[in-house]
């Protein structure tokens, strides 16, 4: 794994063999990847699957896997043939993580399992993307995020109340688990410094979809009652909610009495905050239809612009309810360094971590199917 994307960041001298595909394993070998580890892909001879998933292409490659794969060198090898896996050992040798995300069982069937190559190469840190973890019930079967959205009950909190079950509208539950794939990784690192051995890292879609249910979980655990959809309204707080303005809705999330109370002024009716339905804020949650109309019914004198500025000046949380276009034009995320321009064309959201020594760096866009890397 030697003629690496030098960098200084953080994980600089750690060295990564990528061999997932599509996202989960893909987006935690990219922000590794951006805090300075040095990442081999390893694809097979056809390519990552998400290669294909388009329109839009660029350079004949998809989209998705443009926003999934930099700072990465690739490479391309047939892991089912024996000089493959001959490779594929040579370059584990020189790493210090491996990430994958294949069925359970297929790289045991291979003679190239977590068992057998802990044993040769103990400082390993392997880590292991699923969709419900490699045993139990449900361990080893196949698992995309719309499915796992629909099996954790993600898919039946979300939506309108009037309405049936929705997907969030993008693979939360796939991204946070490439997170929490980050996360261990970084634990297990940190764990071999006291031990210098490796470990067993695993992440599954199925445990990151549970652990994205705060606060309807919690509240289950408490009132045993199921969750119900609210649409874009808070379960537990209120006014935390998407209200209609004079020109157009905004997001108003109020947290506390005294945020409420300004939003109040703000909008004209200040002796809405002592009224005994709204003082509190199990008062206000208990009665949010009735303050929903009244707050509305003030706030239809309002442009919605310019009432977001006067409530975020006056200390209470509000956005307008932006478009993605938008939401990547806002001058704030050019200054949070939130969309990355490389040579070439390529354009991708920045890392949401900051490190103030040793920030990410962006090295190398992903690669073309003409620029991978040769297996020796």
């Amino acid at each position: 794994m030697n003629a690496s994307l030098s960098s200084t960041g953080a994980l600089a001298g750690i060295r990564v063999l990528d061999i997932s595909r599509i996202l989960g394993g893909p987006y935690c070998g990219q922000i590794l990847g951006d805090h300075g580890a040095d990442v081999l892909k390893v694809e097979p001879p056809q390519g990552d699957d998400t290669r294909t998933w388009g329109p839009p292409f660029k350079d004949g490659v998809a989209s998705y896997y443009h926003g999934l794969n930099r700072n990465k060198r690739t490479m391309h090898l047939d892991l089912g043939s024996v000089e493959g896996r001959e490779a594929l050992l040579a370059l584990v040798a020189e790493a210090d993580v491996l990430i994958e995300n294949f069925k359970t069982g297929t790289m045991e069937r291979w003679g190239i399992g977590y068992e057998s190559l802990s044993q040769r190469f103990p400082r390993l840190v392997w880590c292991r993307v699923s969709g419900f973890g490699s045993d139990g019930p449900l361990g080893a079967l196949p698992g995309y995020d719309a499915a796992v959205q629909a099996m954790t009950g993600i898919m039946s909190i979300n939506g309108e109340a009037d309405g049936g079950p929705l997907r969030v509208g993008l693979p939360v539950v796939d991204m946070v688990t490439g997170l929490n794939a980050v996360i261990g990784v970084l634990l297990a690192l940190q764990e071999r410094h006291r031990s210098g051995c490796g470990q067993l890292v695993e992440a599954a879609l199925y445990d990151s979809g549970l652990s994205l249910l705060h606060p309807h979980a919690a509240n289950w655990f408490v009132d045993g009652k199921a969750p119900k959809r609210t649409g874009n309204a808070h379960p537990n707080i209120y006014p935390y909610d998407a209200l209609a303005t004079g020109t157009e809705p905004i997001f108003v999330a109020v947290g506390n009495n005294g945020q409420f109370s300004a939003f109040c002024r703000c909008i004209g009716v200040p002796v809405l905050a002592d009224d005994p339905l709204y003082a509190t804020a199990g008062a206000r949650s208990v009665n949010r239809e009735a303050l929903k109309a009244t707050l509305e019914a003030a706030m239809k004198g309002f442009d919605g612009s310019a009432l977001v500025e006067a409530l975020m000046a006056a200390g209470v949380p509000a956005a307008p309810v932006l478009p993605v276009d938008a939401a990547l034009a806002h001058p704030h995320t050019a200054h949070r360094g939130m969309v990355v321009e490389m040579p070439g064309g390529y354009r991708g959201i920045g890392a949401p971590v900051k490190l103030g020594r040793t920030p990410a760096t962006y090295r190398h866009a992903p690669l073309t199917p003409g620029e991978c890397f040769e297996a020796h």
